[in-house]
C-alpha cells in the first residue's frame, strides 16, 4: 500500500492519497482521505507516481477535514466524494459530496475500504479500514476517533457521547488486528498494538490505571477528573465525571483540578 501524508501547519489535520501497492509504472486508481491539509503536495505525488484518484473519502464535517475538497474536486472532476449521511446534512459549503452507509464497502482497484461507523466526536464520523489485496498491507483512517496516545473529544459541533466513543475505541478500532497502522486525522501514526498498550485512556478502560478521580472545575462547573493525558497538538485531553456519574472527554484547558 502507498500512503502519502499532507500536514496542515497550523490545524495539524492530515490529508492523505492511497494507492495499491503496486511495482510497475502502469497509470492505477488512488483515493484521497479528508481534504484538511495543503492538497498541493498531494497533487504533486499523484502526478509523479502516476495515479488517477477517483475517491475522496470524508472521515466527517468539520471544516478542518473538508476545507479543501472543493480544490480537490476543481482538479478531478469525476472525483467522488463519499461520506456518512448525518455528516453530509452538516456541511457548510457544497462539494458535490454523496452518502456512503455505515460499515458499507467500496473496492478500489486492489483496495478494499470498509467505512467503520466510529461516532463520538460526531454522530456520523468514519474510520475507513482498508487492505490492499496486492500486498497484504492493512491501514485504518481514524479521523479525529483516535490519535496517537490519545482520543477525541465530544463537545465539537455534531458530537454524541462518551460512551459512543469509548465503544466506537475499544469495540471496533481495538478489535482490528495489533500490526494494523492507525493514520489518524491529526498528527503522527501510530499502530492498533501501541495503542493498546500504551493509550492511557484505553489503558484505563482496560482496568490498568487506577487511581481516584481528583475534584475539578469543567467548563465551570462542578467534576471530577479522571484523566488527563497529553494530546496530540503538545496540549492535554481531559476525562471528567459529572455529579450525575455521566463521563465526558474535554480539552484539557478547559479543566482546574481543585
Amino acid at each position: 500500500m502507498l500512503i502519502e501524508r499532507s500536514l496542515h501547519p497550523q490545524f495539524l489535520s492530515n490529508t492523505y492519497l492511497v494507492a495499491p501497492g503496486l511495482r510497475d509504472q502502469t497509470p492505477r486508481a488512488a483515493i484521497f482521505i479528508d481534504a484538511g491539509g495543503p492538497v498541493g503536495p498531494l497533487l504533486d505525488a499523484a502526478e509523479r507516481l502516476h495515479l488517477r484518484p477517483t475517491h475522496l473519502l470524508l472521515t466527517h464535517h468539520h471544516y478542518d477535514h473538508v476545507c479543501e475538497a472543493a480544490r480537490l474536486r476543481s482538479h478531478y472532476p469525476e472525483l467522488v466524494v463519499l461520506m456518512h449521511p448525518a455528516e453530509l446534512a452538516m456541511l457548510e459549503e457544497e462539494i458535490g459530496a454523496r452518502p456512503l452507509a455505515p460499515d458499507a464497502t467500496i473496492e478500489v482497484e486492489g483496495l478494499e475500504v470498509r467505512a467503520l461507523h466510529t461516532p463520538g466526536h460526531t454522530a456520523g464520523m468514519l474510520s475507513f479500514h482498508i487492505r490492499d489485496r496486492h500486498d497484504g498491507q492493512e491501514a485504518v483512517f481514524t479521523g479525529d476517533t483516535l490519535f496517537k496516545g490519545s482520543v477525541g473529544g465530544v463537545h465539537a459541533s455534531g458530537h454524541t457521547t462518551f460512551a459512543d466513543l469509548r465503544h466506537s475505541i475499544m469495540e471496533r478500532l481495538m478489535g482490528l488486528s495489533r500490526e494494523v497502522v492507525i493514520y489518524p486525522g491529526h498528527a503522527e501514526p501510530t499502530t492498533v498494538g501501541a495503542e493498546w498498550e500504551e493509550n492511557p485512556f484505553i489503558r484505563r478502560w482496560r482496568g490498568l490505571e487506577g487511581g481516584q478521580p481528583r475534584p475539578c472545575l469543567a467548563l465551570g462547573k462542578e467534576a471530577e477528573l479522571v484523566l488527563l493525558a497529553r494530546d496530540y497538538d503538545g496540549g492535554t485531553k481531559a476525562w471528567v465525571r459529572w455529579p450525575d456519574g455521566k463521563d465526558d472527554i474535554l480539552p484539557g484547558s478547559r479543566v482546574e483540578v481543585r
